[in-house]
């Protein structure tokens, strides 16, 4: 649910009108826009503002990692959750299992300790461990990253062995998913490219227009065809084959940042009451172009235009097939 600062006044006959020729922008704008340019820093509220200063700076502690990729791992590994912990006994917000803790945890804060559980220490550790990593494998030939990467999967003698990253589909998804997933934690410095399905997105989404919200719905039967606001965006996006995790903070990951001056039809455009966390978004909608959206507001009301332009406003995503495989299963909730 999300607060409402504007009412929007929009006729809803004029506004389908208007998403119609959005939806034939849309593929035109696609074909027409280039390649991404390079990413550098992170992006607005990607990284939780408690956790910014450590990843940008334990980030650029060797070549072979960057803030974002950091920011992926740990994502990854625990959602950001410091008191994370698996059925394998991985530990904290970095998921260290107890032995490899005691070998390459550091005292990242200074304070005389190495605690596993302290994100001041488990995060500089995280790094130290890749940048270890990368040094064990610094002559195998290939991307010196993904030869990082396949060395904390895998381990280093294997990737040393193969002569790079080891025909193992483990270790070769893992390498896509974390070095796909860096892009939705960098701000970037180019033009994002246009999503080839968000114009069948938008087309899943305008022909719900009216139908009335339900907390947790998923337009199932069971459900009577309602909908949440991350239940929509999710079957909108499911309908172009491309399956976006349930919850609204988590589909903030599923592809790179555009600014707001640079939104196009089909963006995710999410909302909160901090703007310095991401997992703190609390609303999410479908960004139809002149500043609206698609949204299923709040209980009471029905799935509808509304103005993006509020104070709650935090970011948006252009989702990508890739960036959507990339997100770890266990934070859709």
């Amino acid at each position: 649910m999300r607060k409402f600062w504007v009412a929007s006044g929009v006729g809803i006959g004029l506004c389908m009108s208007f998403v119609a020729l959005l939806v034939v922008g849309t593929y035109t704008a696609a074909a027409s826009l280039g390649g991404a340019g390079r990413s550098a820093g992170l992006a607005k509220g990607a990284v939780p503002a408690a956790y910014q200063p450590l990843v940008q700076k334990w980030g650029n502690l060797c070549p072979a990692i960057s803030p974002a990729l950091l920011a992926a791992q740990l994502y990854q590994e625990s959602g950001w959750n410091p008191r994370a912990q698996s059925h394998a006994a991985a530990q904290g917000i970095a998921q260290f299992i107890p032995g490899t803790w005691a070998t390459h945890g550091v005292d990242g804060d200074g304070d005389g300790d190495r605690d596993v559980w302290d994100p001041a220490d488990a995060i500089p550790s995280a790094a130290s461990y890749d940048c270890e990593l990368a040094k064990y494998v610094k002559d195998v030939p290939g991307d010196r990253t993904a030869n990082m990467l396949a060395a904390y999967n895998a381990g280093a003698y294997r990737v040393i062995r193969a002569g790079g990253v080891p025909a193992i589909r483990e270790t070769q998804n893992y390498v896509k998913i974390i070095t796909t997933l860096s892009k939705s934690f960098e701000a970037p410095v180019g033009k994002v490219p246009a999503s080839r399905q968000a114009a069948g997105a938008i087309y899943y989404a305008q022909k719900k227009l009216g139908t009335p919200y339900l907390w947790g719905g998923d337009g199932t039967s069971a459900d009577g065809g309602r909908f949440d606001c991350s239940g929509l965006t999710k079957a909108a996006y499911a309908s172009v084959g491309i399956e976006l995790p349930r919850v609204a903070n988590d589909q903030y990951n599923a592809g790179s940042h555009p600014d707001r001056d640079e939104l196009m039809p089909g963006d995710l455009v999410f909302f909160s009451d901090d703007l310095t966390d991401s997992r703190a978004i609390r609303h999410v909608g479908l960004y139809v172009g002149g500043g609206y959206m698609i949204n299923a507001p709040y209980t009471g009301a029905v799935i509808r235009f509304d103005k993006i332009d509020t104070p709650d406003y935090f970011g948006a995503t252009r989702v990508t097939e890739d960036g959507a495989k990339a997100l770890p299963t266990a934070n859709a909730g």
